[in-house]
């Protein structure tokens, strides 16, 4: 018996020795590891995370010849130990397939505060294994309003009946304090906090972040973000206080309008709950309650968003956030319950940071004062070092431009005040950066410093924030004002993405207009890396929609009249599309998929036969109107009815992806029926416009939207430009037409005429702002000239990023890089040189399955292009001008090179199809052929 035991025992070692092998032989793990792994709509190895059913996607690495993924597998634990040999949350299996984006968790339910640890490894087109990916974690936040033990605290600053402009009350800052004593040693602590305002939060003194005006801004009514802060190393074993400082923001504060959904009369309050895990397993729940005291007797006396700031450093209460301050003078907080209809969620993007620190390139003395000259039209505070002398206040105001006396122009402000300032408490020099407020200059203006020392440059800095995303894409030219139109716009992205998509960052309004968000969608999101920003705002749209249908002209609702607008309300059928053609997540779509139906009810409630008599903003800001209104000469009607059809079609296309057959039928016919309706009622039988004014952006809806039959199409393309060319080869749009411009002339092949629309220095066109000065998108094209100075209209922002919209043609037509297929799984390399302007141009992209980059360049006649493809992707490249010698291609004849598949060849272009990899063309070129 012993000796069999033996025998049977080393059998299955042989056995096991035999499999092992066998599977190290299948599956040899010797590809480099997947990269840039990250959950749901960009986030990597986030701590309060807000769902608790995420995507995960990864990139294959442009490396060992790995050209596509075969198979992937995914292993989800609760423990770092577990992986990837005992997942016990989730095992994918090896699944066959090339998605590597976008794949839905479907594991055991995860909970509130629960952490997770995640791996993936892919095999590539040979059925070769990588290496396991490193780990990977998120941590979820509290996901719902039960999971709070802690109540709504703050001082009744209502009380003091301080009212600002408009009769708006106003708010003291608030200053919040808990002591609390622990006993045993902690293993990890996490501070859950949100405020109705905005907050700042330390611990024993220290910082818990350096994030800016949170929570942000939100729908109040419906929900307040969350957020979730590892405080492990800031928590002492024995005695430990929790500093709060907090403003009205934007819950309380002044708005436009002045009225919103929520009561600006509330004070604002925090809501904190500190959960501390002890090394013995027990756990300490500190929670914000009527324990906690507070005072509005701090340096900060005063905090607006449009008005600034005033800091009394007389005022400062030392070490006031830490154990050995007396607080015997504070009172003790109101408290209130948790309303059940507002949802408190974990924060679903990124909060707003200091981004970058600009320093003045000149400084001006001006009677009194000193001018600091940053050259470029920020958003943001300053921040100042100056001497000073006990007693006085120093004065900082700001300004996007100076009148041509030098002094600064500030009437474009409105009522916004947009000052701040300091009073010191002793002789020397002090620092200070608002922390409750921001600003949108170029400009800043100090005054009440020590006159007797002389200014430098370092006593003012520029501190650009924004929310926390990271360029995506990249421009360039051989043409200096197209870089610098490229320029201002990512600094009106920068300016305007403030915790939400803002119409401006300077004046008394700052809000999210759904208008100038649609139409500046699809460019930012090739310049910054801005998924989870959209859908976040997204679903405040969802939440502000009437229940009608109907959607606010800004989300967040500031004004509560119950009023759409076509044009602005199609936001919310356009903005999940060009999301989702843009990254390829089926989850933009589902998410907002009802939102989508029910603003197409909307439409038809407030149309008649199909014809829109919805109210609207129209072609905004169209210049030379010949009603002179700023909502241009382009019919209401026609408008409407435009974008109602097209809304129709777009949810028909989102259905579609979604599989959702019926819904797709459905709106496919009620797009073709409007589309009738808008063609016989707009469109006589020539295809011109008839029954209401004709304007370049009548037809630029007609045709864009595809409106009009096929017989119509041709002379409807002719009388446009009939319109261009009445306007001397200028633009007559506005917000709304503009962004169709170039999509309608490209398509029609008059891109020359779209080079000479683009290239235009004179007023109206881009360049023309450029050629004034600006170092951002304007509101208006001619929101100031050298000639006659300022637009004397009462709204003229100089950082509105809607005419921004020409980057997506600058960067899918220009340089050539467009997404063939969602999420560019499959993408079209294209450029459309012109020599008469440019004679190179180039672009970098991060897509989904990694970088995508095209640069081309014209000398000596021929054409040069380098293109470079990332993994699991492929791409349809066509090559302009081709000569009578053949295309080489890496040195190469195109015939020789087995990995690229010619598809068609013309006489100005062929067309190929290419694995991923890098590849470099040579053609002649000869524009005047």
């Amino acid at each position: 018996m012993y000796y069999k035991s033996i025998s049977k025992y080393f059998l299955r070692l042989i056995v096991c020795f035999f499999l092992i092998n066998q599977t190290a032989c299948t599956e040899k793990q010797s590809l480099a590891a997947a990269q840039n792994l990250t959950i749901a709509e960009g986030f990597e190895n986030p701590i309060g995370f807000y769902e608790n059913s995420p995507t995960f996607s990864w990139i294959l690495p442009n490396k060992d010849g790995i050209k596509s993924q075969f198979a992937y597998q995914i292993v989800v634990a609760s423990d770092p130990d577990l992986l990837p040999d005992q997942p016990d949350l989730w095992d994918s299996k090896k699944q066959n397939t090339d998605q590597s984006t976008w794949i839905k968790y479907k594991g055991s339910t995860l909970k509130s505060r629960q952490k997770v640890y995640w791996q993936i490894r892919y095999w590539d087109q040979n059925g070769e294994a990588s290496e396991w990916s490193t780990l990977q974690n998120f941590e979820l936040g509290l996901l719902k309003n039960s999971d709070w033990n802690a109540k709504w605290v703050g001082l009744n600053t209502a009380k003091d009946s301080i009212r600002g402009r408009g009769n708006v009350l106003i708010h003291k800052p608030q200053y919040l304090r808990k002591e609390f004593k622990l006993s045993k040693t902690i293993s990890s602590a996490r501070l859950y906090i949100t405020a109705k305002g905005v907050f700042d939060v330390s611990i024993n003194g220290k910082n818990v972040s350096d994030d800016v005006m949170s929570p942000g801004f939100t729908t109040y009514d419906k929900r307040i973000e969350t957020l979730t802060y590892d405080v492990t190393d800031l928590i002492e074993s024995n005695h430990n206080t929790i500093g709060v400082e907090l403003a009205s923001g934007w819950h309380s504060g002044r708005l436009l309008w002045g009225i919103t959904p929520w009561n600006n009369t509330i004070s604002p309050k925090i809501l904190c709950q500190l959960e501390i895990n002890m090394t013995d397993g027990s756990k300490e729940i500190i929670t914000s309650d009527n324990s906690w005291k507070g005072t509005t007797n701090g340096p900060i006396q005063f905090s607006e968003i449009y008005d600034g700031e005033i800091y009394n450093s007389n005022l400062e209460m030392p070490k006031w956030s830490q154990n050995s301050f007396d607080d015997k003078n504070w009172i003790n907080v109101e408290v209130a319950n948790l309303e059940d209809h507002i949802a408190l969620e974990p924060k679903r993007h990124s909060t707003v940071k200091n981004k970058i620190a600009l320093s003045p390139k000149e400084i001006t003395k001006k009677n009194g004062t000193v001018i600091f000259d940053l050259k470029q039209n920020m958003v943001g505070v300053p921040k100042v070092k100056v001497p000073m002398k006990k007693g006085d206040t120093l004065e900082i105001r700001f300004a996007e431009m100076l009148s041509p006396d030098g002094s600064f122009y500030t009437k474009n402000y409105r009522s916004a005040k947009s000052t701040d300032y300091y009073i010191a408490a002793k002789d020397g020099f002090i620092e200070y950066m608002p922390k409750f407020t921001f600003h949108g200059f170029r400009y800043i203006e100090l005054s009440g410093f020590d006159t007797s020392k002389e200014p430098t440059k370092d006593w003012a800095t520029g501190i650009v924030q924004y929310s926390d995303f990271d360029d995506n894409g990249t421009f360039t030219s051989s043409n200096d004002k197209l870089n610098q139109l490229q320029s201002n716009i990512v600094w009106g992205l920068r300016g305007n993405f403030f915790d939400i998509p803002t119409d401006c960052p300077q004046r008394d309004e700052r809000l999210g207009w759904t208008g100038d968000a649609q139409v500046f969608g699809p460019t930012s999101m090739f310049n910054a890396d801005v998924y989870k920003f959209w859908a976040s705002w997204l679903q405040s749209v969802k939440e502000a929609q009437f229940e009608n249908g109907g959607i606010p002209w800004t989300v967040p609702d500031a004004r509560g009249n119950k009023i759409g607008s076509s044009g602005w309300g199609d936001v919310c059928t356009i903005i999940p599309w060009k999301i989702y053609m843009r990254t390829g997540d089926r989850s933009i779509l589902e998410e907002n998929f009802e939102m989508m139906e029910e603003w197409l009810k909307y439409h038809k409630l407030k149309s008649k036969d199909n014809i829109s008599n919805m109210m609207s903003f129209s072609d905004w800001l169209q210049p030379y109107p010949e009603n002179g209104d700023n909502r241009g000469d382009t019919s209401l009607n026609l408008i409407g009815t435009a974008f109602y059809a097209h809304s129709a079609k777009l949810t028909s296309k989102s259905a579609a992806v979604l599989g959702r057959i019926e819904e797709q039928k459905k709106y496919e016919e009620i797009y073709k029926t409007v589309a009738k309706s808008f063609e016989k009622t707009f469109f006589n039988e020539s295809g011109k416009v008839k029954a209401v004014t004709s304007t370049q952006t009548s037809y630029l809806l007609a045709l864009a939207f595809d409106l009009l039959s096929e017989d119509k199409k041709e002379n409807a393309k002719k009388f446009l430009l009939e319109e261009i060319n009445n306007a001397d080869d200028h633009l007559r749009t506005g917000f709304l037409g503009t962004p169709l411009l170039s999509e309608v002339l490209d398509e029609t092949g008059e891109t020359n005429m779209m080079y000479k629309l683009l290239f235009n220095e004179t007023y109206p066109s881009w360049f023309y702002s450029i050629n004034q000065g600006a170092t951002t998108i304007w509101e208006r094209w001619n929101s100031y000239s050298k000639e006659e100075g300022f637009n004397p209209q009462n709204m003229n922002s100089l950082n509105h990023y809607a005419y921004g919209a020409i980057g997506e043609w600058m960067y899918e037509r220009i340089a050539g890089i467009s997404p063939l297929e969602a999420g560019y799984k499959v993408i079209k390399i294209a450029p459309v040189p012109n020599t008469d302007y440019l004679t190179n141009a180039s672009a970098s992209l991060h897509t989904p399955f990694g970088m995508v980059s095209n640069s081309w360049k014209i000398s000596n006649d021929q054409f040069k292009m380098e293109t470079q493809i990332p993994p699991n992707t492929t791409a349809k490249i066509i090559i302009p001008k081709i000569g009578t010698e053949e295309l080489a291609v890496n040195d190469q004849k195109l015939a020789a090179i087995k990995e690229i598949k010619l598809l068609s060849t013309g006489d100005d272009f062929i067309e190929i199809m290419v694995q991923p990899g890098t590849y470099n063309f040579l053609t002649p070129y000869n524009q005047d052929k």
